[in-house]
């Protein structure tokens, strides 16, 4: 018998003064089973750092051909498609061809090497944004982890601020786009 997905309320107060974006983002997410707490925790980041009108959670893990987070307009098409992790770069070349905006929360234990080996193969595409934050700052957030989360974020001067359980963490944003 499979294992159900565990379900996550969420509460995230963001301010991120660096766009102009100020809301409060309340929300149920998913962990498949197959997923691990880091990858959970990447995802409401990504929510949170490329927030704008409809963007919503996909199926995810459960369907490998949509991304983690996806904003569509009215008539289908998509406007920002967001990946989680550390893809290959033939699938942000893909997306970059069928979605107008498409970024990326780089993170991972193995990011070091990825930015070596992909990087280079994302330089012609002018619609993706690479946003990389330090897996040691997701790993810290997996031990405040809990079913109901409630963060306060501010995103200023490139960096990101997380107050979550009465204490404040943070972590430099490397944001890189035209990949030259």
């Amino acid at each position: 018998m499979a294992l159900p997905s565990t379900i996550y309320r969420t509460n995230l107060q963001l301010a991120d003064i660096d766009r102009g974006v100020y809301e409060t983002l309340q929300t149920t997410v998913a962990r498949h089973p197959s997923e691990t707490e880091e990858r959970l925790l990447a995802r409401l980041l990504a929510f949170a750092l490329f927030q704008e009108e409809g963007l919503q959670f996909t199926k995810g893990v459960g369907a490998g051909d949509e991304p983690d987070l996806w904003s569509k307009g009215p008539d289908g098409r998509v406007l920002l498609w967001v990946e989680v992790g550390l893809p290959e770069a033939e699938r942000l070349i893909k997306a970059a061809r069928h979605a107008e905006r498409v970024a990326l929360l780089a993170c991972g234990n193995a990011l070091p090497a990825w930015e070596r080996q992909q990087l280079p193969k994302l330089a012609a595409v002018a619609n993706l944004t690479v946003t990389s934050v330090d897996q040691g700052f997701i790993k810290g957030l997996t031990a405040r982890l809990e079913r109901a989360i409630s963060w306060e974020i501010t995103i200023t001067e490139g960096t990101l601020y997380l107050q979550v359980g009465g204490e404040s963490l943070q972590t430099p944003l490397l944001v890189r786009t035209a990949l030259q």
